[in-house]
């Protein structure tokens, strides 16, 4: 959430331009956290190239240093030293670990202290942080024989977490979630036996790739990828990474020049690891013009540049099902593009958006339809009706980086000059973009 000590003045956002020109986006937020993690446990230094200067990585950087890690300071230079301690090096910090407001943050450092033996953590973060629910993280790992304990049975920060030996497990994760998955992985780098993490599907695989990398005895195997299994006893060695463009942060300049008139944006070094092009799928579905183009692999990422052109006869798309956790993060925009689609777009099982850093489902179909949307939420997604316009309001990100960007290309396109209350909620996941926006905008 962001502080409201100093509350800052609206944004207006004036309507009308279209988007010309090529864009570089932030580092992934996703590859920069895991990077820094496996950084601070590998023997060695590891070499970040290209990582996100935004809270959410600043946050995680601070708690590792907290525990012994050297971690160079990390601003719009996007090239960070990390100096390891090794698998079992972290200390038991003097302070508490404040995870700000990423979600992230926390449940991986949780998977990561579990296994911590005979030393005491204690993690808490932002008001928002600490409504969002923590026990998805504890419960699988106390089938390793993890101790996490916290408000409402270990689900709510602040946060206690004891190390212990840890033990192998099969351990079934009821939804497919990127976070879960890594937490466990985490633990199992140092238990007493394999563990083995089975997912209902795919979720992003970022740290799969990546512990492969730096050494750790890894499998990946079953149908799309669903069975991951860890053997602990491989030391992690430092690394050199290159953290490609951000795909949820090229996702506003995709659907941005998709629905805005006379529009042509080439987005740079976009990554497009395959558990995250779930939005590719969906602006198929559009007929969005698009092409993408120096395809290519980076550090065992593969990445591109993708090309947008405006389309005035967008379709209507359905999304559900495994597709869904490959674009959890683009869902306002993709909400946003379905108002301008002809037809009616349905956004089904999407229940993982209700205990993001807000209740995404509710607030963007309350700040949309104060534009004039035409969307009705279920209990797991959203109904969406496309319509000519949209038209001028007064908005508010209600503290979520994902909303604050949607809301600005929403005004982009549409009739008057809207306002947008805690804008700044952007920097979150990226620091430069209401000055890219005013950039690209001709």
């Amino acid at each position: 959430m962001i502080p409201n000590d100093h509350p800052e003045p609206l944004k207006k956002v004036r309507s009308g331009g279209k988007f010309i020109g090529n864009i570089v986006v932030p580092g992934d937020k996703s590859i920069s956290h895991r990077a820094l993690i496996f950084g601070a446990i590998a023997d060695g230094e590891t070499i970040i190239q290209g990582i996100l200067p935004a809270e959410d990585p600043i946050s995680t950087a601070k708690c590792l240093r907290l525990m012994g890690a050297e971690i160079s300071p990390i601003d719009s230079n996007q090239i960070i030293s990390v100096k390891g301690v090794g698998l079992d090096g972290l200390k038991e910090p003097e302070e508490i670990l404040d995870c700000g407001n990423s979600g992230t943050t926390m449940r991986l450092l949780l998977g990561l202290l579990v296994g911590c033996k005979n030393r005491h953590f204690i993690l808490t973060g932002d008001e928002s942080l600490k409504k969002r629910p923590m026990k998805r993280v504890g419960k699988p790992l106390s089938l390793m024989g993890g101790k996490v304990n916290g408000r409402a049975s270990g689900n709510f920060a602040p946060l206690s977490v004891y190390g212990q030996q840890l033990h192998g497990a099969v351990i079934g994760t009821p939804v497919a979630s990127a976070q879960v998955k890594s937490a466990i992985l985490l633990a199992a780098l140092t238990a007493d036996g394999t563990t083995k993490v089975i997912e209902p599907s795919s979720s992003r695989d970022h740290s799969e790739r990546m512990l492969k990398a730096f050494g750790a005895d890894i499998e990946i195997s079953g149908e799309f990828g669903r069975h991951i299994c860890i053997t602990p006893g491989a030391r992690l060695t430092g690394q050199k990474v290159v953290v490609p463009g951000d795909i949820s942060s090229a996702s506003f300049w995709i659907i941005a020049a998709a629905i805005t008139p006379g529009s042509d944006i080439t987005i740079q070094n976009v990554g497009l690891n395959p558990t995250r092009t779930g939005i590719i799928e969906v602006i198929n579905q559009m007929g969005v013009s698009y092409e993408l183009i120096n395809v290519r692999t980076i550090a065992g990422e593969p990445v591109g540049d993708i090309h947008v052109t405006y389309n005035s006869k967008l379709k209507a798309f359905k999304i559900d099902g495994d597709v869904m956790p490959k674009l959890v993060d683009e869902v306002p925009i993709l909400t946003l593009a379905a108002c301008f689609c002809d037809g009616v777009s349905h956004i089904n099982d999407a229940s993982e958006l209700r205990i993001k850093e807000t209740d995404r489902l509710k607030v963007i179909t309350r700040q949309l339809k104060k534009m004039g949307a035409n969307i009705i939420e279920n209990q797991d997604g959203l109904t969406i009706q496309g319509i000519e316009k949209l038209t001028a309001a007064e908005l508010d990100s209600e503290t979520d980086h994902r909303i604050a960007m949607t809301l600005a290309i929403a005004s982009v396109v549409a009739k008057g000059e809207s306002t947008i209350a805690r804008s700044n909620a952007a920097a979150v996941s990226y620091p430069t973009f209401w000055d890219d926006l005013e950039r690209l905008r001709q």
